[in-house]
């Protein structure tokens, strides 16, 4: 869970630890406010994970403002300047795939009712101002108010100093959350915040909730943030697991590899959406900016139990031989077998697939372009031989050794107890669903399957009506889930 969390965290412009230190704090308001052990971890999981959904409403972010990442940071932090507050428009529907997606996952992963309420209601309001419902006092689960009070908390104090947080949260007093669990709160905020600088241990996690999160959970979340990426981490997991086996690698790196795979676009989170749909050349700063992705896959990784050496073979995807890579720039005598797999596997994926300013490359033709880095020094003769007699016949199977780090529950990589059963949709509407999936629009997939766009849309509603949603967002993640994409 604690993935998730930092995914949402690096979507929202925060520091990697801002989820786990607002869930602490959320923890702390629901205890004051006279919650019993059960409904502050509660909070605690509410706030943790309270970003959840915020990957599958990036795209919307980012036209509206520009930058999504940037944007949702000033938001936050209540930091917006003139120019962004005039852009920003009704965001009714950015928190209805918020809350929808969040709360999905939340079912996913088998977390408490009480959990999943809250995070489907993240975005309300005690004066009914909140979004997407419009609910107001007691119509708001109180899980809300505790996670919604200790995050900003967080988020101001870090921003404007505890004076002027405390200033902040009192004007939000009967607006965001009830004044009452502000007076509570306030005169022990110092030393709560305090005891947070003193602390950077975790909070443990209570034992009836999942101890684990399958890593293809954590990979379709990232990819929610750009439509046209939907299961492509899982393409290369399955592609590099099944060049690894016809190379000849040690089990345990095949296993490795695959959830390397799932893991290498954590990092992406936490870049705008506008460098990655930007057809040009890529200034110096967006450049900067890519170039630090796979350092923040390797910090992720880096903060969850059992997951460090997954995610620093992750953060070597983008290394080349010829030391022309990033972030570390290594050359081949740093770059062991696996390292060069899991970069020529996810080259051949991305070349297979389309993008919004390209077509997606025929196997030869990807080939070559795959061949020419060969040439250049820059991938392994090897390895591309490996990844292309693999891509030639790979099995329609489930990434072994998918699952987080730690666990032992029950359940599949591709899934979890929580996950809904299997849909049954017709072969028109499981094309439709793969079209809607990738970011085209019922007037795009209308031309391309060459049927009326109001068909199309009563493909959608059907699908929306059989996965049990109502946004393309959250109908994309269960479908990746089920396996129907």
């Amino acid at each position: 869970m604690g993935l998730l969390a930092i995914v949402g965290d690096l979507s929202m412009g925060q520091p990697i630890d801002g989820s786990e230190r607002a869930a602490r704090l959320a923890a702390r308001v629901a205890a004051a406010a006279g919650s019993d052990a059960a409904a502050c971890e509660h909070a605690r999981m509410v706030a943790l994970l309270r970003w959840s959904g915020c990957t599958a409403n990036a795209a919307g972010f980012a036209a509206m403002m520009g930058d999504d990442v940037g944007a949702r940071h000033a938001l936050v932090s209540r930091t917006l300047n003139t120019q962004q507050i005039a852009r920003l428009r009704d965001t009714t529907e950015l928190a209805e795939v918020h809350c929808e997606v969040a709360g999905d996952i939340a079912a996913m992963m088998g977390l408490p009712a009480a959990v999943e309420s809250g995070l489907r209601h993240v975005w309300e309001n005690y004066d009914g101002s909140g979004l997407p419902f419009h609910l107001r006092g007691d119509e708001v689960p109180t899980v809300v108010y505790h996670a919604a009070l200790g995050g900003d908390l967080e988020i101001l104090a870090r921003v404007h100093g505890i004076d002027r947080a405390l200033e902040m949260i009192a004007q939000l007093g009967d607006v965001k959350y009830p004044a009452r669990l502000v007076a509570l709160v306030a005169p022990h905020a110092r030393a709560w915040l305090d005891e947070l600088e003193a602390d950077e241990a975790p909070s443990s996690q209570a034992d009836f909730l999942p101890v684990s999160v399958p890593l293809t959970l954590v990979a379709d979340m990232i990819e929610l943030k750009l439509p046209w990426l939907a299961g492509y981490s899982r393409r290369v997991a399955l592609l590099a697991q099944e060049a690894a086996q016809l190379a000849g690698l040690p089990e345990a790196q095949q296993r490795s590899l695959a959830r390397a795979a799932l893991l290498h676009g954590i990092g992406r989170a936490a870049v705008t959406n506008t460098v990655w749909e930007r057809s040009g050349k890529l200034s110096a700063a967006d450049w900067e900016a890519v170039r630090l992705v796979p350092y923040w896959t390797a910090r992720a990784g880096s903060r969850i139990d059992g997951l460090g050496p997954d995610a620093q073979l992750a953060s070597h995807v983008y290394e080349r031989l010829d030391g022309s890579g990033y972030f570390r720039s290594l050359d081949a005598s740093a770059l062991g077998a696996p390292q060069r797999l899991l970069g020529v596997a996810a080259a051949w994926v991305a070349l297979r697939s389309p993008r919004p300013w390209r077509a997606p490359h025929e196997p030869a033709a990807a080939g070559a372009l795959l061949a020419a880095q060969v040439t250049g020094g820059r991938f392994d003769r090897v390895m591309v031989d490996a990844v292309m007699a693999a891509a030639t016949g790979v099995r329609a199977a489930t990434v072994n050794g998918t699952r987080d780090a730690g666990a032992n529950g029950g359940g599949s990589a591709n899934g979890s107890a929580g996950a809904p059963v299997r849909a049954t949709l017709s072969a028109r509407e499981a094309e439709v669903l793969q079209r809607i999936s990738l970011g085209e629009s019922n007037k795009e997939a209308a031309r391309a399957m060459r049927i009326s766009p109001s068909t199309v849309r009563t493909h959608v509603e059907s699908i929306f009506r059989k996965l049990d949603c109502s946004t393309r967002a959250a109908a994309t993640l269960k479908a990746l889930t089920l396996g129907l994409i």
